[in-house]
């Protein structure tokens, strides 16, 4: 089921409904349906996401039918208490990208300036890059494909670009420097794109084991 229609099934359920769903939704899924929502409904269920300790027994009946329809009947029937919290919410609102993932904080701070803090300790953004060690670097550029690298570089800054460009061998690091300098404008929503789709791949090699991430407001690696 794509995020529309998922979106559309959910869009009249309650926002602590919607958030217990979504916490079980991979966090590129859960970013997308949101997505569809309006501004009020995704602002709303996203602080229900970082504050979800549990639901109501009485919820718990509608949780497990939308969660059928919305899984395809293949998940299990939901029976934890404990389904959110501000890591959850840091990784979808991450996915969310530019000007969705500021309101989002923005509303949450006007509410909770401490959860709103906590969330974006928590959050990993493309400047973040900065904050990998050279190994984590080179791990990375492994992955990535030149001609995605170039359109993402495009919006970072010139501190990053040289990080990136001491990590690569002096061959590549001209042939990227060449590209990035003869690349005319990108579409900013373009950049963006990129810029998630490169987090992606931090992620998968964070979860592999393969590289070391902190939160946006963490200052050391260990």
């Amino acid at each position: 089921m794509d995020a529309s229609a998922v979106a559309e099934l959910m869009r009249h359920e309650h926002p602590q409904i919607v958030a217990a769903i979504l916490v079980h939704l991979e966090f590129e899924q859960a970013a997308e349906v949101l997505k569809q929502f309006n501004e009020r409904q995704r602002n709303e269920v996203m602080v229900r996401v970082a504050t979800l300790d549990g639901i109501q027994p009485s919820a718990m009946r509608d949780l497990n039918e939308v969660l059928s329809k919305v899984l395809t009947g293949s998940a299990d029937r939901v029976k934890t208490t404990r389904l959110g919290g501000v890591q959850p919410a840091a990784e979808i609102i991450n996915l969310l990208g530019g000007s969705l993932e500021t309101s989002v904080i923005d509303y949450i701070r006007s509410a909770d300036n401490d959860l709103a803090q906590r969330i974006l300790d928590n959050m990993f953004t493309f400047d973040d890059l900065n904050r990998l060690d050279d190994k984590g670097i080179q791990s990375l550029m492994k992955e990535i494909q030149t001609e995605s690298l170039v359109i993402a570089l495009k919006g970072a800054t010139p501190e990053l670009r040289e990080k990136i460009f001491r990590n690569m061998s002096t061959r590549a690091a001209e042939t990227l420097r060449e590209d990035l300098e003869s690349r005319g404008p990108v579409r900013v929503s373009e950049v963006e794109a990129e810029q998630k789709e490169l987090l992606k791949v931090v992620r998968r090699l964070s979860d592999e084991g393969v590289i070391v991430i902190g939160g946006g407001g963490d200052d050391s690696f260990v």
